[in-house]
């Protein structure tokens, strides 16, 4: 890792500001690092070297005229499911082979407008669909982390992988990321970096290739708290593009890091002490708590009672999402096609050979609920369940909470190709089980770097918040970032 790939976006923001480097040396020193590295780690699909050289040349060019933007020269990695204009959009997936589009998202579009460069696109389950990054087209992401001793290669937690390998690798300054049940949350508990989903609407999804629509939110990984509210700065804002998004400011976010915690209440629900929970886990959460209440945050016992219904419900409500938004992938307009003897033969051999065996799988459990002998008993049962799910949460805040803590992930990273995983995806979506209420409610959700278990590998905290306060989340995390430090992976690449 050079000096320059070390520096922070806020570092490298300041260093760019007083003229000590250029944008275009920043840029080619994390081209570098991506050539000696990719081939290992596999977290980029694209890189675009000639492009983020000609926009860190315009960078240097605003910034000798005193017109710098608010990520001016800062090089980001892209994940493969914003589209990006005439670059690599895929999904992972190679339904959407060599689809490039005529258009740009407006996330990314937000970043460039802020004078931001990108380096790339990077690796993701197909379809943001997994906990692993085992289910992209291009092949596994490897963890930077490795447990002591060991040479086993571990996977960066899904679906995005990709960007949370490049962060913790210092293979860009930090990447946009989507969140529709844990693909922020998780993988920056197994990587060691941040990452935030925030509120449902606070980002514009137009663009944004669709998993589950109702679900979906945009958010940034980054490798501390203020570079995490940099990015969500610059990439939130409303669009008329996307009437799901909301028309509310958008707060300073880095302005709230550093205000006190007193008089703040944070809400511990017993639900979350869930059985076969390493004693690793629940040590870091007292941790947690401990360093909270030293901040002057006043602890408080919460019941979220319909927790235990959230995994199923979401395993019903995302999928039926999937194979609707899915359904548009048919080889006729644009991506891979295979040839049938009619229209219908050529749909189904186009989406058998297209799509992976996990999005298959997806596809047709959303289908199966969504049939008209099983709609009722299903699909309207799991929205139910959400909207309790949701209330829960709502008379928490109501009776006082500010923000709610839990554990990130029920576990540090697992081994690629893990054999128990493999052979039983039930038991890879319990990896979801911490993080997938925040997106059934709609609310803010952050996951930082709270300590090292056992074996040396990261383990994340998990703050949860009221509806657009995600100030109060990157307050609160950059206390709990303060007490634990931060952490990053030994060089082995």
């Amino acid at each position: 890792m050079s000096e320059l790939t070390s520096l922070t976006i806020a570092e490298a923001r300041a260093k760019l500001a007083a003229k000590e480097i250029k944008a275009v040396e920043l840029t080619d020193a994390y081209i570098q690092a991506i050539e000696a590295a990719n081939d290992v780690i596999n977290a980029y699909v694209t890189v675009t070297p000639e492009k983020a050289r000609e926009m860190a040349k315009a960078s240097d060019a605003r910034y000798a005229e005193g017109k710098a933007g608010a990520l001016e020269g800062i090089p980001l990695g892209i994940k493969d499911l914003f589209a990006t204009r005439d670059v690599h959009t895929q999904a992972c997936s190679d339904i959407l082979n060599r689809f490039k589009p005529k258009y740009e998202s407006t996330v990314t579009q937000n970043l460039w407008d802020d004078g931001a460069v990108m380096l790339g696109k990077l690796n993701m389950d197909e379809f943001a669909m997994g906990s692993s990054n085992e289910t992209s087209h291009y092949g596994p992401v490897v963890n930077p982390w490795k447990a002591k001793g060991s040479d086993e290669k571990l996977v960066p937690g899904g679906s995005s992988g990709g960007s949370a390998a490049a962060v913790a690798a210092h293979l860009c300054a930090g990447a946009t990321a989507t969140d529709t049940g844990g693909s922020i949350r998780q993988p920056a508990a197994f990587t060691g970096t941040v990452g935030i989903k925030p509120t449902y609407g606070r980002c514009s999804r137009w663009g944004t290739i669709a998993f589950a629509s109702s679900l979906d939110q945009a958010g940034p990984i980054a490798r501390d708290v203020r570079d995490a509210a940099i990015l969500l700065k610059s990439m939130a804002s409303v669009d008329a593009k996307d009437t799901t998004s909301v028309d509310l400011p958008v707060p300073d976010y880095e302005a709230a890091l550093g205000q006190s915690l007193k008089g703040m209440k944070i809400g511990i629900p017993k639900e979350y002490r869930v059985d076969g929970m390493p004693g690793e886990i629940e040590t870091l959460w007292s941790q947690g708590i401990s360093w909270l209440k030293d901040a002057g945050a006043e602890i408080v016992d919460i019941s979220l009672p319909h927790t235990k219904y959230a995994l199923p419900a979401y395993y019903i409500v995302a999928p039926a999402e999937a194979s609707s938004n899915l359904a548009r992938y048919d080889g006729v307009r644009y991506g891979l096609r295979v040839d049938g003897k009619d229209i219908a033969d050529m749909y189904e051999k186009t989406r058998a050979a297209g799509f992976g065996t996990e999005v298959k799988r997806r596809i047709m459990i959303g289908t199966y609920v969504l049939s008209a002998g099983y709609y009722d008993a299903y699909y309207l049962q799991a929205q139910k369940v959400r909207t309790l799910i949701k209330r829960d949460f709502e008379l928490a805040f109501h009776a006082g909470v500010d923000a709610i803590l839990t554990p990130a992930t029920p576990s540090s990273a697992f081994a690629i190709g893990d054999k128990e995983l493999a052979a039983d995806p039930v038991k890879m979506y319990l990896n979801d089980i911490f993080t997938v209420t925040v997106n059934m409610a709609g609310l803010p959700g952050l996951s930082v770097p709270a300590g090292l278990d056992s074996k040396g590998l990261p383990l994340g905290l998990q703050l949860i918040g009221k509806p657009f306060e995600e100030e109060t989340l990157f307050k609160t995390a950059h206390v709990i970032e303060q007490a634990a430090g931060k952490f990053t992976p030994a060089k082995w690449w």
